[in-house]
């Protein structure tokens, strides 16, 4: 595995990988060890983190709404990470 999986720099250039297209997501996830489906979510939220940066987006609701949001895409991901981790482990 190249990197700490759990880093933004790591997650970062992942997800920059995977935008640009010259790979596949499987080919991605296969060089750094993590599950494709975990490279697609990145890549996700970098473009929707991109958006918020721009100014494309407007906020929807109130600042306890977003961090719902923000909160429940986290579980979401932590989740993922769980059950690849139960399936690596043979769980």
């Amino acid at each position: 595995m190249n990197g700490n999986p759990r880093s933004a720099a790591f997650k970062q250039k992942v997800a920059i990988e995977a935008l640009k297209g010259d790979r596949t997501i499987n080919e991605i996830a296969k060089e750094y060890g993590i599950h494709p489906v975990q490279v697609s979510q990145w890549k996700k939220e970098l473009i929707d983190g991109a958006e918020l940066l721009f100014g494309k987006r407007k906020r929807k609701g109130s600042d306890v709404e977003v961090e719902k949001a923000a909160l429940e895409r986290k579980i979401g991901q932590l989740t993922i990470e769980i059950d690849w981790l139960k399936k690596k482990l043979g769980i």
